[in-house]
């Protein structure tokens, strides 16, 4: 059951937004403003977090920014404001989606399947499967079985690639201006260095990948078959 936010100073849009939403199938948190909403975010795990703009203490501007800080969920502002400037204000600070107060419960709730089924799909384009490995491209970790790698940046962005794209041929030119970019301007041989460290770092743990060298041409990564 996904778990809802509901941040308003108002109890009453609180418990019209709950009602509506349980109804619905979901299950409801709630917090009368941006500091009570944080400490929620600190205890329960939540979904989506549906912010009133103008609350004491913390307005829904700020906390939407610190809730891209710490958490990667959507953020649905409601306001009174229709303003254009308040809107841009509100994207500016991260919003996902912008709602008007008085607004119908159903468009709050077509918002919100919307913007879940958006975030369920960035989800599973971030993994990348091998076999018995996980590639999570958000998290930047590696699971294989019940042990989780957290790898350096260029290792984990060059394996990804590799991965993206199995049995395709890279050059090691190519490969620096995928991951290290254009304007890098260190040696090639740095590949050398990164393939030979993510070769070591799973030659003990999974033979469900080798990166494999092409001599004189470059690199390729090769998924084997059980």
């Amino acid at each position: 059951m996904k778990n809802i936010l509901i941040v308003d100073d108002d109890i009453n849009i609180i418990r019209f937004v709950e009602i509506h939403l349980f109804e619905e199938g979901y299950h409801v948190s709630q917090a009368k403003n941006g500091i009570e909403a944080l400490e929620v975010l600190k205890k329960e795990a939540c979904d989506l977090a549906v912010v009133d703009v103008m609350m004491p203490f913390m307005d829904g501007y700020e906390l939407t920014k610190e809730i891209r800080k710490r958490y990667d969920i959507p953020v649905i502002l409601l306001t009174a404001k229709s303003q254009i400037e308040d809107k841009e204000r509100g994207f500016l600070a991260g919003t996902d989606d912008y709602l008007v107060k008085p607004f119908e419960p159903k468009e709050l709730s077509f918002r919100i399947k919307a913007m879940l089924r958006r975030y369920d799909q960035q989800n599973e384009d971030s993994l990348l499967k091998i076999g018995g490995i996980t590639i999570n491209k958000k998290s930047y970790e590696v699971q294989i079985g019940n042990k989780t790698l957290l790898l350096p940046l260029k290792e984990f962005e060059l394996l990804y690639y590799l991965a993206s794209n199995p049995k395709q041929v890279f050059s090691r030119e190519d490969l620096i201006e995928q991951i290290w970019g254009l304007d890098y301007e260190g040696d090639v041989r740095t590949v050398d260095v990164h393939i030979k460290r993510l070769r070591e770092r799973f030659a003990k743990l999974t033979d469900d990948f080798k990166i494999k060298t092409v001599r004189g041409v470059g690199y390729f990564l090769e998924v084997q078959r059980g």
